[in-house]
């Protein structure tokens, strides 16, 4: 018996070693010379603090802030230890009421909006945690966070234009727009000239 166990322990003891620590050491080193900003979790930081991931979306309800894509994941919204959609067939009741509640908010933060509401900031994204919305999306949502702001429409498309991303590598997915950076730089922004285009 023990002419097996002892060569099957040094076997687990290398293995180990090789796939559990040297591998990942060795992978995570060469993905941080290679691209340092993904591997280190694409960490976005505003005025010297962590604030969150290019990669992970986080909840706005404020109106002065752009939405972004609902969340389901289980406990709180954008919970990154626990990714998941909401798994709710739709002819659920459950889903039709989280429908509703999402239309009847976004109805009741631009009242005066009438729209019809794009479809991403309706149903929860399949990961539950997409850190982005469509065009369309903050194209809606435009109005009521200008209003809120006190800034001219036109100043915020520009800077939703500016942070609007194409497809990957230029026929991947669709255009999008990521939240958090647009978000941060309409905080960064400094107080408009009333008599400013």
């Amino acid at each position: 018996m023990n002419e097996l166990l002892r060569p099957a322990a040094r076997l687990l003891l290398v293995m180990s070693a090789l796939t559990g620590v040297l591998y990942p050491a060795a992978v995570t080193g060469v993905a941080r010379r290679l691209a340092p900003w993904p591997a280190g979790g694409s960490a976005i930081e505003a005025n010297g603090r962590l604030v969150g991931s290019a990669l992970v979306g986080q909840p706005f309800d404020d109106p002065g802030y752009f939405w972004g894509r609902p969340s389901a994941t289980p406990g709180f919204p954008y919970d990154a230890a626990s990714s998941a959609g909401s798994n709710l067939d739709r002819n659920s009741p459950a889903l039709t009421a989280a429908v509703r509640a999402r239309v009847a908010a976004l109805r009741t933060a631009d009242p005066d909006n009438a729209a019809p509401i794009p479809v991403a900031l309706v149903p929860a994204s399949g990961s539950g945690l997409d850190p982005h919305v469509s065009p369309a999306a903050a194209e809606y949502q435009l109005r009521r966070v200008a209003r809120v702001r006190g800034l001219t429409q036109e100043r915020v498309r520009r800077m939703v234009a500016e942070h609007t991303e194409g497809r990957t590598f230029g026929l991947l997915g669709e255009p999008r727009v990521n939240v958090l950076e647009l978000n941060l730089s309409l905080d960064a922004l400094a107080p408009e000239d009333p008599r400013a285009p």
